[in-house]
C-alpha cells in the first residue's frame, strides 16, 4: 500500500512496458471484433513529471526524456512517443500517461477496459480521470483477484497486463498463480507481465516459471540499461513476458530492442534479450 508509481513514471521500464503494450493493442485492433483488456495494477492513470514525487529522482529524464526530441525513432517507439505527445497538448513533456491512459487512447467504441487499483489515493485519481469514459470500468481492489471475474471476455478476445510493485516477495508467487487461473478461464488471451530486473532470486526465476504456464507460446523481452549500486539495490532494467503474443511482436521488437538499448543505456554493458517459443 506504500508503493506509488509516480516516483518512477516515464523511466526506462515504463518505456519498455508501454511500447510492448502498444504493439499488442494495435494488433488486437486489426480485427473489428471488440476486445476486453484488464489492467490489474492500474495506478493513477497519469503522472505529473514535475510534481514532488517524480521530481525526487527524475527517472523520466533517462526514459521518455531521452526520446522526446529524437527524430530517428523506430516505428513502435515513435507510436508510443506520439501517444505521450497526445497526453501533453501543450507540446511540453509535463505529463506521462500510465498504462490505463495508453490503453484508453488505443481502444475503440467496441472495446472494453477494466482497471483495478488498490491504493486509495491512486484509485481516487484514476476514477476521476477514467471512471466515466465509455467502455471503461474502474475498480477499487486487488487486481489479482479481480481478474477472475473478467475472464473470459464476451468476445473471446483480449487479455491483461500484470505489473505489481514486487515490493515484497508475495507478488512473484501471485503473478504465476493468477496466470494459471487466467489461462484456465481464457486460454487464448494475451497476457503481459512486467517484472523488474533486480537482485532478487524471485525476479531471476520468474521468466522460467512463466514459461511453464504458457503451453501455447510466449515471448520474453528484457532491457538492461544500468547496474545495481554497491549495496545491490537499484533497477538495472526490466522485462516483459507475453503469453500468447501476437505473431507480429517478435519482428517489431527485433529492431526496437537494439535501438532502445543504445538510446537508454546508462552503462557501457547495456544489453537486451529477446526469446520466443511458439506453440
Amino acid at each position: 500500500m506504500n508503493y506509488r508509481h509516480a516516483f518512477h513514471a516515464g523511466n526506462h521500464a515504463d518505456v519498455l512496458k508501454h511500447v510492448v503494450l502498444g504493439c499488442v493493442l494495435r494488433h488486437l485492433n486489426l480485427k473489428d471484433k471488440g476486445w476486453r483488456f484488464v489492467d490489474t495494477h492500474a495506478g493513477a492513470g497519469g503522472y505529473a513529471l514535475h510534481g514532488r514525487y517524480a521530481r525526487q529522482k527524475a527517472e523520466f529524464a533517462d526514459g521518455i526524456g531521452r526520446l522526446w526530441e529524437r527524430h530517428d525513432l523506430p516505428e513502435p517507439v515513435a507510436a508510443h512517443v506520439e501517444l505521450v505527445r497526445r497526453f501533453n497538448p501543450s507540446g511540453r513533456l509535463d505529463q506521462y500517461p500510465g498504462s490505463p491512459a495508453i490503453a484508453q487512447m488505443l481502444m475503440r467504441p467496441q472495446d472494453q477496459l477494466r482497471l483495478f487499483e488498490l491504493h486509495p489515493t491512486d484509485h481516487r485519481i484514476l476514477a476521476a480521470y477514467l471512471g466515466h469514459a465509455p467502455g471503461v470500468e474502474v475498480h477499487s481492489g486487488d487486481g489479482f483477484a479481480g481478474l477472475k471475474g473478467q475472464l473470459p471476455p464476451p468476445t473471446r478476445r483480449g487479455g491483461a497486463l500484470l505489473d505489481p510493485s514486487y515490493e515484497g516477495h508475495g507478488d512473484y508467487v501471485k503473478v504465476v498463480a493468477t496466470l494459471r487461473d487466467a489461462l484456465s478461464r481464457h486460454a487464448d488471451g494475451t497476457y503481459l507481465v512486467w517484472y523488474p530486473q533486480v537482485t532478487k532470486l524471485e525476479a531471476t526465476q520468474l521468466p522460467r516459471r512463466l514459461e511453464a504456464v504458457a503451453p501455447k507460446g510466449w515471448l520474453h523481452a528484457r532491457l538492461t540499461v544500468g547496474r545495481p549500486d554497491a549495496q545491490g539495490f537499484g533497477l538495472a532494467g526490466s522485462g516483459m513476458f507475453v503469453i500468447n503474443p501476437p505473431y507480429t511482436l517478435r519482428a517489431q521488437l527485433a529492431t526496437t530492442l537494439p535501438w532502445l538499448t543504445d538510446a537508454l543505456a546508462q552503462v557501457d554493458e547495456a544489453s537486451y534479450v529477446l526469446d520466443e517459443r511458439t506453440a
